[in-house]
């Protein structure tokens, strides 16, 4: 475990706790970070929006982001389960989970996925969501590396939260459909990127994340004007 990582991580995380930060990209730092110190193959963020229905946010990578998309397609797998429960899923091996998710465990498996967790992102009996962490060999979870996971998406919901003010009802709602809308735009602008570039998809995604932290601009901003092509981006696009 890189400690020095890891505290800086929290840093990063609670470091947020601004009236207007990019959502999409503090997410996919909290899946980055995951398996980066836990020695995840991928990981994932499910959000509730407004009707409390879960959306993909953030993945660490393309495959994780599909099976993501898999899960809520079919409406089965852990991050639902862990979301619906306010209560953590494991599953060490999903060879053995054909009963319990027959068509997510056979899925994740042809995604070279063979263990998964889903941990609740809640504060007290508030659940935003889920973190779900994949690992390409089955065994069992380390129960510190567990605890740390779930400190993380706790620090993680926290951040969110905290973006409520006075209005604190529709706030966090009104946010994370805003995320739900970058989302898309973000979406279009990889693959255009990507055609464009003759890259797979995740480059594409590391390119534009790149690209708005050197100009210090959001994501979902490059994203329009990539799409828009309303003004060059010069050393993205060529």
């Amino acid at each position: 475990m890189n400690e020095r990582l890891l505290a800086k991580t929290f840093v990063e995380l609670a470091d947020n706790l601004v009236a207007d930060f990019d959502l999409i990209d503090f997410l996919r730092l909290l899946t980055d970070r995951c398996v980066g110190l836990l020695g995840a193959s991928a990981a994932g963020v499910l959000l509730a929006d407004r009707d409390g229905e879960l959306r993909v946010m953030a993945a660490s990578d393309e495959q994780a982001r599909l099976l993501e998309l898999f899960q809520l397609q079919n409406d089965e797998g852990p991050c639902l389960d862990c979301f619906r429960t306010s209560a953590p899923v494991s599953a060490p091996d999903l060879r053995r989970e054909a009963a319990r998710w027959p068509r997510f465990a056979a899925q994740a498996q042809l995604r070279g996925f063979g263990a998964v967790q889903a941990l609740p992102m809640r504060l007290r009996d508030e659940v935003v969501g889920a973190l779900n962490l994949f690992r390409s060999a089955p065994g069992p979870f380390d129960p510190v590396g567990t605890s740390i996971a779930q400190a993380l998406a706790d620090v993680a919901t926290i951040s969110l939260l905290q973006q409520r003010s006075a209005q604190r009802s529709t706030v966090l709602n009104e946010q994370l459909q805003t995320a739900l809308n970058s989302r898309v735009l973000i979406e279009q602008a990889k693959g255009k990127l990507a055609e464009r570039q003759g890259v797979d998809m995740e480059q594409a995604f590391t390119a534009l994340r790149r690209y708005a932290r050197a100009h210090n601009r959001r994501l979902s901003d490059v994203a329009r004007v990539l799409i828009d092509d309303s003004e060059p981006l010069a050393g993205l696009v060529s």
